[in-house]
């Protein structure tokens, strides 16, 4: 079983390690896919997401380089347990699953890694890019998959009730997030972030390696 994040105030950068995967080995290892796959054999046809670009908003540094991707109607939501398809999707484009959750209700970024996010429930409003001016209101709803490049400021507004987010990261990345400005060294660090040349829902042959080559 997927191990949810838990749900603690972190008010500096958090050392949170990626935890072991049961769904790699129940699926066999990670390997790439050429479409969007869904645990329950149902397809997604090739998705091209929206494109957004933010610039540095005061402590949130954003991603001066790579965009955040927004992916409408990616995954089929159906079942009894629509994250699982999320996390099937995800797990064999190489971009292993960590948790099932909701989104905090502050501003953070994630600044040594990726952050792919599968929203299986309900619906909700996002800022990203941090505050206005430089940030942007995004309505997500279950289907979609938002991409976020590391340093990228995001934060819950307002859910519904049956919210529920699948997070997904490439591997052996510190998935700790950060609630302050960085450090030179520590900018030196986001700009290093690597990733994998696959996009989360369909494979290297998908939208994220072209946009963010």
């Amino acid at each position: 079983m997927i191990a949810s994040l838990l749900a603690f105030e972190v008010t500096d950068m958090a050392n949170l390690r990626r935890r072991n995967l049961n769904v790699a080995l129940a699926l066999g290892g990670l390997f790439p896919a050429t479409r969007v796959l869904a645990r329950n054999g149902d397809a997604v046809g090739s998705v091209e997401p929206e494109v957004l670009r933010f610039e540095s908003n005061g402590w949130i540094p954003n991603n001066q380089h790579l965009a955040v991707l927004v992916y409408r109607n990616a995954v089929t939501v159906k079942g009894p347990d629509p994250a699982s398809s999320f996390e099937a999707v995800f797990a064999q484009n190489g971009w292993p699953p960590q948790w099932r959750n909701g989104i905090y209700d502050f501003h953070h970024f994630h600044p040594e890694t990726h952050e792919v996010l599968g929203f299986a429930g309900g619906s909700a409003r996002l800022l990203l890019g941090g505050p206005a001016p430089v940030g942007r209101e995004v309505k997500v709803q279950a289907g979609d998959v938002v991409v976020l490049p590391a340093g990228t400021g995001h934060c819950k507004l307002e859910a519904s009730s049956d919210f529920l987010v699948v997070g997904a990261y490439p591997p052996d990345e510190d998935i700790g997030i950060s609630r302050k400005a960085l450090t030179a060294a520590q900018m030196q660090k986001l700009e290093a972030v690597q990733f994998p040349r696959s996009d989360p829902l369909s494979g290297p042959d998908g939208a994220l390696p072209k946009l963010w080559s």
